[in-house]
C-alpha cells in the first residue's frame, strides 16, 4: 500500500513539474541569415529572428536559403509590475453633465 501510495506522489509530483516548463513552438521558412547569435527565417512576409547559442542543436550546414524547422521554447527573461491605469476623465463630458444637471435645477426651481 505505501509502494502504491509512494508511486502516485510521485506520478503526481512529475505531472506537476512538466506543466511548469515551457512549451515548444516551431517555425518553419528560408533561412534570411545565420549568425552565432541568431537564425533569420523568413515566415510568409515576415521575418523570424530567433536567438541561438553554443546549446543550439543544429543538424547540417544552415546557409541563406535553406529551409528549416526550427524549434524553440518562449520563456520570460524578466517580468516588471507596472501601476494600473487610471481612465482618464472626459473633462468635456464632466463639463456637459454639469451644466445639463445645473439647467435642470434652475427648471426644477423655477416650477416650484
Amino acid at each position: 500500500m505505501k509502494r502504491l501510495l509512494g508511486f502516485f506522489v510521485m506520478a503526481l509530483f512529475i505531472s506537476a513539474a512538466s506543466l511548469a516548463v515551457a512549451k515548444d513552438s516551431q517555425v518553419t521558412g528560408a533561412v534570411v541569415d545565420v549568425k552565432d547569435d541568431v537564425i533569420v527565417v523568413k515566415k510568409g512576409n515576415e521575418n523570424w529572428e530567433i536567438a541561438r547559442d553554443k546549446n543550439t542543436k543544429t543538424t547540417g550546414e544552415i546557409k541563406k536559403g535553406d529551409r528549416v524547422m526550427i524549434k524553440y521554447k518562449m520563456t520570460a527573461t524578466s517580468i516588471e509590475g507596472k501601476e494600473p491605469t487610471k481612465p482618464k476623465t472626459d473633462t468635456k463630458a464632466a463639463t456637459d453633465t454639469k451644466v445639463t444637471t445645473d439647467a435642470k435645477a434652475k427648471t426644477e426651481a423655477k416650477t416650484k
